[in-house]
């Protein structure tokens, strides 16, 4: 199936930028059409999804993160990106990369079960 490595995390101060990368070595081709996108688990919190990518380009950003981050894709779609800007106290969490099939249903993250491959995350952290 996918295999899909984040990095790019760290530790930053209110205001902060920080951009993560989530590299699949071309194993997205695994699945034609495709969704991607980025979660996050804060300590104590339920793991939600934060921005999404199909392999049309067609993007979406929940409502708390708008303006601040954007979701990418390098033209080859081997790497996803997050750039994160103005990033707040509240952004902490260990952010995943995830991908499946874009079939049927819309490209989002209201089911994570909807998504069969995962990362093993990377740790962002943003101090007051």
């Amino acid at each position: 199936q996918v295999r899909l490595v984040e990095s790019g995390g760290g530790s930053v101060q209110t205001g902060g930028s920080l951009r993560l990368s989530c590299d699949s070595s071309g194993s997205i081709g695994y699945y034609r059409p495709y969704c991607m996108g980025w979660f996050r688990q804060a300590p104590g919190k339920e793991r939600e999804g934060v921005a999404f990518i199909n392999s049309d380009g067609e993007t979406s950003v929940i409502d708390s993160v708008q303006v601040r981050f954007t979701i990418s894709q390098d033209n080859a779609q081997n790497t996803l990106y997050l750039q994160m800007n103005s990033l707040k106290p509240e952004d902490t969490a260990m952010y995943y990369c995830a991908a499946r099939a874009y079939i049927l249903v819309p490209c989002d993250g209201l089911l994570l079960s909807d998504y069969p491959d995962w990362g093993r995350g990377t740790q962002v952290t943003v101090s007051s």
